[in-house]
């Protein structure tokens, strides 16, 4: 609903569709480029270590500068970067460098840069529309997002490496480039009102409390933090297993890409059908579902390498991923004051995603050792017990938090729960 939503919403969902799918593009064509350097697992497994370690670094940084910098700005300045590092690449590749370590220094400099893009994109939602109207516009933007990044972004990854990994890098820079038009074009101060400088300790201090001290908030960074260790594991070394033709799955690098696909397909229908299944089934049911989808996707490989099996698999997982998030992240949107919420979203971030490097290193090693089965069986168990959250999240514990005068979180109390 474009009116309810407004024209500046769809100019930055629009600005985020195109940065997510340069953001997937580079996360495919990296390791498709690398496999032609190394095939081995703890250097395949380490780029996406270096991708993603700066969300254990850096994330509560960037969700500090989110709430004291104007949030249009930061992800203006986030694409440029991006943009420019892409930029580097595409001249070293052109003159001949073939270096994995060039791939890592892009790899973490272009994962840096994104901890400052998705913190203040997720944050400036609320600026941008009503907040009965949150659940909506954030599974429009998964919707965006998730077809972007994994269901555009890989298969073309895929064609473009086979073109040649100059196009493949240069085609990321054109997206960035016209994303940063679209954001140009969204109108308006988005720095929130500050309550004074305590200093960036103190600052950051602040917005891990409020995570920490309410229990709903906290489980829900435990159980994606496990969900995201289990995946990013499986997926830093899934390239292994399914690309060559002495690979167990023996799949093109097109192939591939077209594989990885069918996930955020599932994603799209996730996001089209979130807001009827939280209403008809109730939150802490429609997040167990998903989950036992997450870990269904994670673990499938260890039983089979057909791949329909693993394709319906991966949709599954595709639609309760974005079913978890949509859920999860409104009601953080929803309960949260502006002043913090991009420091309330970074410390989230740092636990729900700061796990991903782990389970990417804790891939390579284990895939080296016992083999990539193991890796996918023993990810695919780990997930499942993300469920067990929802003894303590469940849709009392939920709806308490949205409830004036009965959640600490309206009175600022902050007591725990």
């Amino acid at each position: 609903m474009t009116d309810a939503l407004g024209a500046a919403y769809w100019r930055m969902w629009l600005a985020a569709g195109l940065s997510d799918m340069s953001d997937g593009i580079v996360k495919v064509a990296l390791p498709l480029v690398a496999i032609g350097y190394t095939r081995s697992p703890v250097l395949i497994a380490g780029l996406a270590f270096a991708f993603t370690l700066p969300w254990l670094l850096f994330a509560l940084p960037a969700g500090m500068l989110a709430d004291r910098l104007d949030r249009r700005r930061a992800m203006l300045g986030a694409n440029c970067v991006r943009g420019a590092l892409m930029l580097m690449l595409v001249v070293a590749v052109a003159a001949g460098a073939k270096s994995i370590w060039a791939l890592y220094f892009i790899a973490f400099c272009v994962g840096t840069a994104e901890t400052l893009y998705d913190t203040s994109a997720q944050s400036i939602i609320p600026q941008l529309v009503p907040r009965d109207q949150l659940s909506r516009a954030n599974a429009r933007l998964y919707a965006a997002q998730m077809t972007a990044n994994e269901f555009i972004g890989p298969p073309v990854a895929g064609l473009l490496v086979a073109g040649g990994a100059v196009v493949a890098f240069a085609t990321p820079v054109g997206l960035w480039a016209v994303a940063v038009g679209a954001l140009l074009r969204v109108r308006g101060s988005f720095r929130v009102p500050a309550s004074g400088s305590a200093g960036m300790r103190a600052e950051m201090a602040e917005g891990l409390r409020f995570v920490w001290r309410n229990r709903v908030l906290r489980t829900f960074a435990m159980m994606v933090g496990v969900a995201n260790f289990a995946t990013n594991a499986v997926f830093a070394v899934f390239v292994l297993y399914a690309v060559g033709r002495t690979s167990a799955m023996g799949l093109s690098r097109p192939e591939y890409g077209v594989l990885l696909a069918v996930s955020p397909a599932g994603s799209v229908l996730g996001s089209l059908v979130a807001e009827r299944v939280e209403a008809l089934f109730g939150r802490a049911r429609s997040i167990a579902v998903s989950s036992v989808g997450v870990a269904l996707m994670t673990g499938i490989a260890s039983v089979t390498a057909n791949v329909f099996a693993v394709g319906a698999a991966f949709f599954a997982g595709g639609v309760g991923i974005v079913i978890l998030n949509v859920i999860m992240v409104s009601l953080r949107q929803r309960i949260t004051p502006d002043r913090l919420l991009g420091r309330v979203n970074s410390c989230y971030r740092l636990v729900a995603w700061g796990t991903m490097p782990l389970g990417t290193l804790l891939a390579g090693v284990l895939g080296s050792t016992i083999g990539l089965r193991w890796v996918f069986a023993s990810m695919g168990l780990l997930a499942l017990t993300t469920v067990t959250g929802l003894l303590v999240a469940n849709d009392a514990a939920m709806d308490a938090l949205e409830v004036p005068g009965e959640s600490p979180l309206a009175t600022g109390a902050g007591t725990p729960r």
